[in-house]
């Protein structure tokens, strides 16, 4: 009787050619406008090198007034510059791969096998995606209150479950401080990130409005205008006493910048002939190659590995900030 494989199950050209079944772009961290994919970072993601420069024009200082107009010849009026910023982002080139062990007896039996590792494979990179987004965040956070001072963050949070109140959980006025750490800039939000034990919070508030999806159901929850993001990758921290604080994050549109690299071999089935002692063992490995960065951030320090791993993302020493606070897309609140 014959043996099925992956190699009879998955023809690795097409395989790889095919559309994703959960991609990133299906994320609500994308469809929020909070990641931002562009010709230009894929670009980047390709090209030789293990970090990009992501560079990015500063604004005309406004503090600095026009010039005063006069009809003198011989004043000589000085042209100011405007001068280009850098963002240096290290790359993730990571990849995983799955036994054909067990995996091929559990495929072989359906019609639709490539489909079905399709699918499996991509939700795996598709959390991978987010939690090196969230890591990421963190590490903004971090940074901001061992460099900035903090300045990118409202925290109403008691340190014990005895202090907690209506004023240390979640709510509007602690929300409201949070937005205008950002100025003026605070009509870029776009979205909030939350932990479960919040949103539960925010829906006994009863401040959800569910609006309608692309297919007219009432599906997305939204706070203020804002799309709400439930992940329990959000920074959770104990009380110094006892009880919990809950990092709530506002991003901004662009927030971050995600480039998507091509691996020379994205897709590989490898056999090992010697393997289970002989019966031998296939193993399909995919491959990834991206930027995911936040806007106004550099990468700083060196990665244990070529790449940052998710813990390394989330250290205030991976990340330094080279834009003004309110250029920066992003806020923070910390409530039980």
């Amino acid at each position: 009787m014959a043996t099925v494989q992956l190699s009879d199950i998955i023809d690795v050209t097409v395989f790889q050619d095919l559309p994703a079944v959960n991609s990133p772009e299906k994320t609500a961290f994308f469809q929020s406008g909070i990641v931002t994919r562009s010709a230009l970072l894929d670009g980047l993601a390709t090209s030789a090198g293990k970090t990009a420069d992501l560079p990015f024009w500063n604004d005309i200082d406004p503090t600095v007034a026009p010039n005063l107009s006069n009809d003198n010849p011989a004043s000589i009026a000085v042209p100011a510059k405007v001068a280009q910023g850098e963002q240096i982002s290290r790359k993730a080139f990571l990849n995983k791969g799955l036994s054909a062990t067990d995996l091929a007896s559990e495929l072989a039996m359906g019609p639709r096998a490539m489909e079905h590792i399709r699918a499996r494979i991509d939700t795996y990179w598709m959390r991978q995606w987010q939690r090196r987004l969230i890591a990421s965040t963190n590490g903004v956070l971090a940074d901001n209150i061992a460099a900035n001072s903090g300045d990118m963050v409202v925290s109403v949070a008691s340190e014990s479950i005895a202090g907690q109140s209506a004023t240390t959980r979640f709510n509007r006025d602690a929300f409201t401080n949070a937005v205008y750490t950002m100025g003026d800039a605070a009509t870029s939000l776009r979205a909030i990130g939350v932990h479960s034990a919040v949103m539960s919070q925010m829906v006994k508030n009863d401040d959800i409005v569910y609006i309608p999806d692309s297919m007219g159901q009432l599906t997305i929850p939204t706070y203020m205008g804002l799309r709400v993001i439930v992940d329990d990758g959000h920074t959770v921290t104990a009380g110094s006493t006892d009880g919990f604080k809950y990092t709530s994050v506002l991003y901004g549109e662009g927030a971050f910048g995600y480039g998507d690299g091509a691996p020379i071999n994205p897709v590989e089935v490898e056999r090992e002939a010697s393997q289970g002692n002989g019966a031998g063992v296939e193993t399909i490995w995919t491959r990834k190659t991206w930027i995911l960065h936040p806007f106004g951030y550099q990468n700083t320090g060196t990665p244990a590995a070529v790449s940052f791993s998710i813990a390394e993302l989330g250290l205030a020493a991976t990340w330094a900030r080279v834009v003004e606070r309110k250029n920066m897309p992003m806020a923070f609140l910390v409530t039980n």
